[in-house]
């Protein structure tokens, strides 16, 4: 049975985005070409490709960021024209407020969307609860570790309650410890409240763990999709443990066949550049 519109919290249907060089006598440069992606409510979706290959900026347009040169982003079924209010977005670098403490930090979006402070400032508190920070509310941003402060860009997020989740690569800067505690925690939290999830990462192992469909983008110029894979992997996980699971093994071998040859054209790029 054909999935209905409203069925997917997220859809990019033919998107292209081409940036226009400063220089006149430049030519443009084209970082997604005839891009479609579908992502159903309570799906949690890994998309993957060589370094500037344009994830990000996929993640971007999904967000209401920036506009598309071409094609349609539909939320839920509808145009998205703006920013996407249904979305929470967290960075690859947390976007923590240096003189805000922790709890004021979770509290910003709520205060922004007009919360009272006091049903803010519990709900912020409830959310430090639940990602093991509920007696570092007072804490200044520099006085948190890294995996600290990653927990507390991810209350951030989830205090607002989004029907649709964007992440980009937000654990790359952990050490592998605090990292597969932090995907742990995210797998938790997504489990209960099955939200839409767009999770973009270079880490092929952390994409399956995680996933319940990887897609592969090629190398640039003109990104487009190459394959998109099912994770068939039984639910719950726990990531240390499922990567040892042979069709954990077999799906990591599947995917990295198509992905290395991108990957090798995109460093191949990274070096012309670079000459």
């Amino acid at each position: 049975m054909a999935a209905l519109a409203a069925d997917y919290a997220l859809e990019f249907l033919g998107i292209s985005c081409v940036f226009k060089a400063r220089d006149a006598a430049a030519s443009r440069y084209t970082a997604l070409a005839d891009t479609t992606l579908r992502i159903k409510s309570g799906e949690f979706v890994s998309v993957v490709g060589p370094t500037g290959c344009g994830k990000s900026t996929l993640l971007n347009i999904g967000a209401g960021l920036l506009a598309p040169s071409s094609g349609e982003v539909r939320v839920f079924g509808q145009p998205l024209a703006g920013i996407n209010t249904c979305a929470g977005y967290m960075f690859q670098s947390d976007a923590l407020m240096p003189w805000r403490s922790a709890l004021d930090n979770v509290m910003l979006g709520l205060q922004y969307r007009g919360v009272p402070e006091e049903s803010a400032r519990a709900l912020a508190q409830a959310w430090l609860q639940r990602v093991g920070l509920g007696e570092f509310g007072d804490r200044y941003p520099h006085q948190l570790s890294g995996g600290m402060r990653k927990r507390t860009a991810l209350a951030q997020v989830l205090a607002l309650d989004p029907d649709i989740i964007l992440m980009d690569e937000p654990f790359s800067a952990l050490d592998i410890q605090t990292r597969q505690l932090m995907e742990d925690e995210v797998l938790a939290l997504w489990a209960a409240k099955k939200k839409a999830v767009l999770f973009i990462t270079h880490d092929l192992d952390e994409a399956i763990a995680l996933s319940d469909r990887v897609v592969v983008l090629s190398a640039g110029p003109a990104t487009h999709p190459m394959g998109e894979f099912t994770i068939d992997l039984p639910r719950p996980r726990q990531v240390a443990e499922v990567r040892t699971e042979p069709r954990f093994i077999e799906l990591h071998t599947q995917i990295w066949g198509v992905l290395r040859d991108e990957v090798l054209k995109g460093y191949a790029q990274q070096l012309k550049k670079a000459a």
